[in-house]
């Protein structure tokens, strides 16, 4: 099973934090550069004589990703893709790297929310020009929240190429056993629900306080908050919104196993598989682990979308996309290959239809009839798409300020100071951050 380790909260928090330090000190003040690379009319064709592009990734052992390259050798012959891997925990770093030494790869898979970094920089292609002549992409297609990932000053430097959303898995046989008919559809439901499904040494919820940030903005969001401001230059989470939410996520401490508050949302899959918590708010990635590694759980849990706050429908969403870099010699070729792994059959193949539960990032997909086909378990993480919110703060120096709201959030999860503390310290040191020039 596929679990990106971009995607794992702590990673982002402290993995963002290092790319913007890196990619800072590469030049944050270089000028985006837009050569006109794609210009033409029709389709891009094959180069008339043999090229290589080279394919920087943490995907690009897996049996899938092979697959589709040998296929895509059959069809451009004279296109040689030459994989270029590193390990999830350090791709950001090495390719920040390889950037800063003009030594860029042609194409990356990376980790989407940072798109917009490499972009601001001018290390990225802005892909308007191909996609304009492509009868393959349509951006239109795309989920909203993917779109604002790889869209950076109206325009967009990647495609979308795989994703998942939060939501909420819960313990069937625990509802029942507590006259609970179903998964809690508003936080009023879910706190009851909470409440009293723990008893007997047994839990409601599942808290993680070393991941205090990332779990707090679908609560977030919910209650009508955002991050930052719209200009990314202003906190905005110490809204009265944000202290709503915080509230109410801090105070569910008290249905959760405090053994568990300094585990990760990963190791703490033991407490759900054990039946010692009944809710559990992750991405699609943890219903692919409860059936790898707890077969025998299978009728026992379930999914739903997470319980819906003033502000309707929201949920956080996670991915990869596919970027060029501005110092490719073969953007053409180039091209074609982000194409081809763009082409629905093998966004389906790449996502649900292989091992793993990744969702496709194209509406098309998502509401076609195959997906609850092949995994009916992704249907409501699916259907969550129209909710899903891309976490993506245009601020190089917002990662700081992340990590320190991670911190005050984590010690009012523990009752060391209160929710609207935690969000006060966390602004007035993020402010001084985003401040300074």
């Amino acid at each position: 099973m596929r679990i990106h380790g971009s995607w794992t909260a702590p990673a982002v928090i402290v993995m963002a934090l290092a790319t913007t330090m890196s990619l800072t000190a590469c030049g944050s003040d270089a000028p985006p550069q837009n050569t006109g690379i794609g210009k033409g009319t029709g389709p891009v064709k094959d180069p008339a004589s043999p090229q290589t592009v080279t394919f920087f990734s943490w995907v690009g052992n897996e049996p899938q990703m092979k697959k589709m390259a040998a296929e895509f050798s059959k069809q451009h012959p004279n296109i040689t893709i030459k994989f270029e891997n590193a390990p999830a925990e350090q791709a950001q770093q090495v390719l920040s790297t390889r950037i800063a030494g003009n030594t860029a790869p042609d194409v990356a898979y990376i980790n989407a929310s940072d798109t917009s970094d490499y972009a601001a920089r001018g290390a990225l292609v802005d892909l308007g020009e191909y996609m304009g002549r492509s009868e393959v992409v349509k951006p239109d297609d795309y989920v909203d929240g993917f779109k604002t990932f790889v869209t950076w000053n109206g325009k967009m430097w990647g495609l979308p190429f795989d994703g998942e959303t939060t939501g909420l898995f819960y313990r069937t046989d625990r509802f029942k056993e507590a006259g609970l008919a179903g998964p809690p559809k508003t936080w009023e439901e879910f706190r009851a629900a909470a409440e009293k499904l723990t008893a007997n040494g047994k839990y409601g919820f599942e808290m993680f306080a070393s991941e205090a940030a990332y779990y707090f903005y679908p609560w977030l969001y919910q209650a009508g908050g955002e991050p930052v401001s719209a200009d990314g230059k202003d906190v905005a989470f110490d809204s009265e919104a944000g202290k709503t939410a915080a509230a109410f996520y801090v105070d569910l401490a008290e249905y959760s196993p405090r053994d568990y508050l300094n585990s990760n949302s990963y190791d703490g899959r033991v407490a759900f598989a054990r039946g010692d918590v009944a809710m559990y708010v992750a991405g699609a990635w943890f219903a692919g682990t409860l059936a790898d590694e707890y077969p025998k759980l299978e009728g026992k849990w379930a999914a739903a979308p997470l319980p819906e706050g003033s502000a309707g429908c929201k949920t956080t969403i996670a991915g990869d996309s596919l970027v060029m870099f501005s110092q490719t010699k073969v953007s053409d070729a180039a091209w074609l290959w982000m194409e081809f792994l763009s082409r629905p059959e093998n966004l389906a193949d790449w996502t649900y239809k292989t091992e793993g539960t990744l969702l496709p990032p194209t509406k098309s997909l998502l509401e076609g009839e195959d997906l609850a086909k092949e995994k009916p378990v992704l249907k409501p993480f699916a259907d969550l798409m129209a909710c899903g919110v891309a976490s993506a703060v245009a601020n190089p120096k917002y990662p700081r300020v992340e990590t320190i709201l991670n911190e005050e959030l984590s010690k009012a999860i523990y009752g060391d100071q209160t929710a609207a503390e935690a969000l006060d310290n966390a602004a007035q040191q993020g402010r001084a951050i985003l401040g300074r020039g």
